[in-house]
């Protein structure tokens, strides 16, 4: 009888769900009689469900997460660490392997299948964390003769385009059969490599007779690969086929944008196209969600920092602006602030350009020049979708300015970035634009100039005694025998002496003094003073102090931020 209960446990819940009918059960569990064929797989042999609404509806019964692996990226080190007949017998697949976390990430079909995992988990080492996700029975089976049946690192898959041809009839369909062509799994397998190390665009640059590969990490472009020319036609047409572009348009510009599922994760990438002299240049800007948007406690912030935007959220009503320049982690920051404010109770809006990450709960809006939604008119319509909170991607003109303004003045907390160099050169880049002294007084809650420094890696930093110049620079911040850091390079950080980036932050709070120097347009040296005298630290002293703390070197807060007025 128990077991009878348990047969039924998943046919009753699919019922519960209208997803099939009470006589569609019945027929199975007849079909199953005595044999020990799960009710899940005979449901899906008899076509009364997909085999992907049986793993979403048990992964939900037993807490667990569940996986597409059509959209699944296989990591190569990962199947190294397993081999195919014991993956093929227990019926999984090991997807990522987390070097940083030591974690080795598998799809399975049975969770509790506690002997297999015990095995794997001899095999790869007791300091190799597993972390199972659930997949479909037959997707998992296809997958396992997928990816172990053919090359995935990088230079093997060239080793073998050496060999053969390229077939683009067969690059330009998606197709289940396409692990058969080495350029897909070519670019599959750049992909993968690329995430794994923490890039955040992937440069694929044509020239006269080669293919240079460049990744952006940590804000520094460094070459990883160099192709002959005669691989980038097959490249090109795969990346666009995967991001929606238009293969037979190589003269205009083009964007896509690409969703898989790698290490583990979802992560999306943007795609543009630009035709240059040698071919199209292409670059993917990789947007990771669980890696770029962090909480404020997360963002090593010094604390006067964070309790001085604690104090600005506190506003009701009122708009804060981020500067910096492009790349300077301004949508971050903006994530990070409205993550702590995004509740049930607050209703925030978002216009940007476009929305990079999607985030539950906000009502995100792209501007579209097609659907004629610019920043000015977007926001006229949000105000009447009875917002809290409204988040303005960019202010790039009067009317946007202008409509912006509007909505902090009628009660909203209303969020935007700006592109200028410092905090205090927002109010003349706004009187530039068009907005009058009368209404930035009073609405403007504070502003944050910004800018990202590689932090020195902490396992092979090393201590040195500045000389005379750099005491100099630094200046008060540095005692006579204290010691700063500069980076070396180790197997951890790639020998770049750099692992990961730490923002800093220029804060300047509007208070009823400042207030009243913009509204009878003081110069920037007056409002510098007065802010000065309210504890408000420029951007290039915020640096050197990072320096001190020896979380950067000199060296890269000199290339972040100006520090010439301070030599002198």
């Amino acid at each position: 009888m128990a077991e009878q209960r348990k047969k039924l446990r998943l046919g009753e819940l699919l019922i519960q769900q209208g997803l099939i009918t009470q006589d569609q059960l019945r027929i199975a569990l007849t079909e199953q009689g005595d044999q020990k064929i799960p009710i899940g797989r005979l449901l899906v042999q008899l076509g009364f469900v997909t085999e992907a609404v049986i793993r979403d509806i048990m992964a939900r019964t037993i807490g667990q997460e569940s996986i597409d692996l059509g959209q699944v990226l296989v990591d190569a080190e990962a199947l190294n660490l397993v081999p195919q007949d014991f993956a093929r017998r227990h019926r999984l697949l090991p997807i990522a392997l987390d070097a940083q976390e030591n974690q080795l990430i598998i799809a399975i079909t049975e969770v509790f299948n506690l002997s297999a995992l015990d095995q794997l988990r001899a095999m790869v080492g007791s300091r190799v964390q597993i972390k199972t996700v659930l997949a479909g029975q037959a997707q998992l089976d296809e997958f396992i003769d997928h990816f172990y049946g053919f090359e995935l690192s990088v230079d093997g898959i060239l080793r073998e385009i050496e060999t053969g041809e390229i077939d683009y009839q067969s690059l330009q369909q998606e197709s289940s059969d396409e692990y058969t062509q080495p350029i897909v799994r070519l670019v599959g397998a750049l992909l993968v490599d690329a995430v794994k190390r923490g890039t955040s665009d992937i440069h694929f640059e044509p020239e006269y007779a080669f293919l240079r590969i460049r990744y952006r990490v940590d804000g520094v472009l460094e070459q990883v690969r160099s192709l002959h020319k005669n691989y980038w036609a097959g490249i090109a047409v795969r990346l666009k086929v995967i991001s929606g572009m238009n293969i037979a348009e190589t003269r205009a510009p083009q964007d896509g944008r690409i969703s898989l599922n790698l290490n583990g994760r979802p992560v999306d990438f943007r795609v543009s196209s630009q035709p240059t002299i040698w071919g199209e240049n292409v670059v993917l800007r990789v947007l990771d969600r669980e890696k770029s948007i962090i909480s404020l406690e997360n963002m090593r912030l010094p604390n006067d920092a964070t309790s001085k935007l604690n104090l600005m959220l506190a506003r009701p009503e009122g708009i804060l602006i981020i500067t910096g320049p492009t790349g300077s982690g301004k949508t971050t920051t903006l994530y990070s602030m409205l993550a702590k404010l995004n509740v049930e109770s607050v209703n925030i809006m978002t216009l940007e350009d476009p929305v990079e990450y999607p985030v539950t709960l906000m009502r995100q809006t792209s501007v579209n020049e097609s659907a004629r939604v610019d920043f000015a008119s977007g926001i006229r319509s949000m105000m009447r979708q009875d917002p809290d909170i409204i988040l303005v991607g960019e202010v790039r003109d009067k009317d946007t300015a202008e409509m912006a303004f509007r909505a902090a003045m009628t009660g909203h907390q209303v969020f935007t970035t700006l592109h200028t160099n410092s905090a205090l050169g927002t109010f003349p880049r706004l009187l530039d634009i068009g907005i009058v002294p009368d209404i930035m007084a009073g609405n403007i809650i504070g502003v944050l100039a910004q800018r990202l420094v590689r932090s020195l890696c902490t396992h092979c930093k090393e201590a040195y005694l500045p000389n005379e110049e750099e005491r100099i620079l630094l200046g008060q911040h540095i005692g006579p025998d204290q010691k700063l850091y500069r980076p070396v390079g180790c197997p951890k950080c790639n020998h770049r002496g750099y692992k990961g980036r730490s923002a800093v932050l220029e804060i300047l709070h509007m208070d009823a003094d400042m207030d009243e120097l913009v509204a009878r347009r003081a110069t920037t040296r007056e409002l510098r003073e007065a802010a000065m005298s309210k504890g408000f630290r420029p951007l290039a002293e915020e640096g050197l102090q990072r320096v001190v703390e020896g979380v950067t070197s000199l060296s890269e807060v000199a290339r972040a931020i100006d520090l010439t007025s301070r030599a002198q």
